[in-house]
């Protein structure tokens, strides 16, 4: 599958290289230039146990690139990840900035339907803001997802290439089988795919006990998480 991730921080860089590991072909795309042009010449801006050698050897097999080209990132993907960085506002909250001004880099690149993944850590609601940031730039239809993560450093790579949960919330059974498909690889060994409503997957990165307690798991999952408030399925924005 062709997959952009948008921020090459400390999550961004971490699952761009495992999804490439597993065959993806992957793009990561940054507005600092100096970050990119490091990463090009395989060096990374943090240290993560088996990180180097995932990014090392996908871009040399050409499974992974590096890109300041944010636009051109999201047109040639089929799944965009959202993974920038929300550092705490003056008030103490999550500051969104940079997560929806990608929002509106992806509507203004819409060139076909794409399901947007929120993998920054973000406050419940942001999925809909992020929905109708993009609605504003386009009139494709896309699908909107919440995939929180649960890296722990110096285990994130094993974290994302073991996982012993994936949360994601959906918002029709179309992203739902995408998903399904990106992360099969993730969870070939039983350990569960969990699918829900979007705001109940923002909410488990706050409580991560939430997620596997709800106990559905593969395809009964996508077919139990329909229609919540902010699954309305595949957005065709207002003109």
């Amino acid at each position: 599958m062709k997959v952009a991730v948008v921020g090459t921080g400390y999550v961004g860089l971490v699952v761009g290289a495992c999804l490439a590991e597993t065959g993806n072909d992957v793009v990561c795309a940054d507005v600092d230039a100096a970050k990119i042009k490091n990463l090009k010449a395989n060096k990374l801006p943090i240290y993560e146990p088996g990180l180097e050698p995932l990014v090392v050897r996908n871009q040399r097999e050409g499974r992974l690139t590096f890109t300041t080209d944010v636009g051109a990132a999201v047109e040639r993907s089929e799944i965009v990840f959202i993974a920038v960085g929300t550092p705490p506002d003056e008030d103490g909250s999550a500051d969104l900035q940079h997560v929806l001004a990608v929002a509106t880099t992806i509507g203004k690149h819409m060139n076909a339907s794409k399901v947007v993944v929120t993998k920054s850590t973000v406050p419940v609601g942001t999925a809909t803001k992020v929905r109708a940031q993009i609605a504003r730039e386009t009139t494709t239809p896309f699908h909107v997802c919440s995939n929180p993560e649960f890296l722990k450093e110096g285990a994130a790579v094993d974290d994302f290439m073991k996982p012993d949960r994936v949360v994601v919330g959906v918002d029709s059974p179309e992203a739902a089988k995408v998903i399904e498909e990106l992360y099969a690889p993730f969870v070939r060994t039983g350990n569960p795919l969990i699918m829900m409503d979007i705001p109940s997957a923002e909410m488990t990165k706050y409580a991560p006990r939430c997620g596997a307690a709800s106990g559905r798991t593969g395809a009964s999952a996508r077919h139990s998480c329909f229609p919540a408030p902010d699954t309305a399925g595949p957005v065709s924005p207002r003109m």
